[in-house]
């Protein structure tokens, strides 16, 4: 029997009554998630890119070429490598005190670092203390992410009205494509008009410094935030019921079947995105040379078109189902992997182009959707420590070790792109699986008991 109908039911005569929904702190915590997303997706998505292109010359000198990308992509694993311990602290934390207060430490958490990385040395400059000190504030960042990520989503999804919990959540996605935009147009801008030598030197810590414009107004929009009614009610209730509180991990024990469901459901989208935004830049770069502002470009164009299938996808879920919307998501992604290093060794330009958007649109299809899919799928009081766990799991496993073992297969085997594909297929099928085997409720309150 399914770990989501074997439970017990709760001490209760009656089921609570809806929580009224506040349009005004539905769009106040779209507002506040979207600038933490963009905040967070843009340190992402620029370190990405130039762990692929300029640290390993900057951070790793002293290894051979190949050996500083394998280094380089392992710092930036560094960062996903932290996301579930995040996931679990902030989590549990904002189970029992709130998301609200959560999310703005770690937001600034995130932001601290982003500049912090932008005022590192180089190798050159402090020999091992500069890669020491970049892996650890990689592992800040994604303390941070695990927890911010995941908490936005929640605070956005228990404000949002019933029918429309997917829209908001489509809403929220978006600020990673945007931020993924916007980093990319910034290294473009940067790459084009900047000497190679004046890019290496200081143009790369621009982007780290310009969190700090997205951290304050992210600060000043989210001490706007109401915690959630949602969230209030399952207080209260808590107050009034005999039964001593659950700890901070009871999600593993009350729906370890739901957690790992969400975790491989995850699996696809958290290894192709890598793959898309940081591998492809690398082989574009390194293997078929292409120019780095002509790679840069690509990604800006692929992003851009990928925005609007954030909204569509959360709106389409509201329609038809979060499994039907997920798996559209997935069959995009599914031809895309199939077919993205095919078409990039062909050379031809807008063929990669279009192959690399199709996979973004999905996994952004995914992403409007994943939200209120996963928050349906747990009870108030371990919302966000089992979404989290859902997330940054599927981050650790399928997304981390992605950029290293890519770089690693085509380094080490004959028929690297045909090892690529296949393990991007397969992730698809896995996630699909598991898709299904996800309860569907989207048409019930999240003040429902589970």
């Amino acid at each position: 029997m399914s770990d989501l109908t074997s439970q017990p039911a709760p001490m209760m005569t009656s089921t609570p009554a809806a929580p009224t929904v506040d349009g005004k702190g539905a769009r106040r915590a779209v507002a506040s998630g979207t600038f933490g997303t963009a905040l967070e997706w843009f340190d992402f998505a620029v370190y990405g890119t130039l762990s692929a292109t300029i640290f390993p010359h900057l951070f790793f000198p002293s290894f051979d070429a190949n050996t500083a990308v394998l280094a380089s992509f392992a710092t930036f694993g560094a960062g996903m490598m932290a996301r579930p311990l995040g996931g679990i602290v902030f989590g549990a934390m904002g189970d029992r005190i709130g998301r609200r207060n959560v999310l703005m430490f770690t937001l600034v958490l995130m932001g601290i670092s982003s500049i912090l990385i932008g005022l590192l040395p180089t190798y050159a400059a402090a020999g091992i203390i500069a890669p020491t000190l970049l892996v650890a504030l990689r592992f800040l960042q994604g303390f941070a992410l695990g927890g911010e990520s995941t908490g936005a989503q929640i605070l956005v999804v228990e404000h949002a009205p019933d029918e429309r919990r997917g829209f908001f959540g489509g809403l929220l996605a978006t600020g990673s494509p945007v931020a993924q935009t916007m980093a990319s147009l910034t290294l473009t801008g940067l790459a084009a008009f900047l000497s190679k030598d004046a890019f290496e030197s200081w143009g790369w810590r621009i982007p780290f410094l310009m969190g700090v414009l997205l951290l304050v107004v992210g600060v000043f929009i989210r001490r706007r935030i109401e915690e959630s009614e949602a969230f209030k009610e399952s207080q209260r209730i808590a107050a009034e019921s005999d039964e001593p509180q659950d700890r901070a991990l009871a999600v593993l024990r009350r729906r370890p079947g739901t957690v790992v469901k969400l975790v491989l459901a995850w699996a696809a989208p958290a290894g192709l995105f890598w793959i898309c935004v940081t591998y492809a830049v690398n082989y574009m770069t390194k293997e078929l040379h292409y120019d780095n502002s002509i790679t840069f470009g690509l990604m800006v164009m692929a992003n851009l078109i990928s925005i609007p299938a954030a909204i569509f996808g959360g709106r389409l879920s509201d329609r038809i189902g979060r499994k039907k919307a997920f798996l559209l998501g997935l069959s995009l992604m599914g031809v895309s992997a199939a077919t993205m290093f095919p078409i990039m060794n062909t050379m031809n330009y807008p063929a990669s182009v279009a192959v690399i958007s199709v996979a973004l649109c999905g996994i952004q299809i995914m992403a409007g959707t994943q939200a209120p899919f996963f928050a349906e799928s747990l009870p108030t009081s371990m919302r966000y420590t089992g979404s989290a766990l859902g997330m940054t799991f599927a981050g650790l496993i399928f997304g981390a070790p992605i950029p290293f073992v890519a770089a690693w297969i085509f380094q080490n085997t004959s028929n690297g792109t045909l090892a690529l594909t296949l393990m991007g297929v397969g992730l698809v099928v896995l996630s699909a699986i598991a898709t299904l085997l996800l309860p569907e409720r989207y048409k019930r309150g999240l003040h429902e008991d589970l």
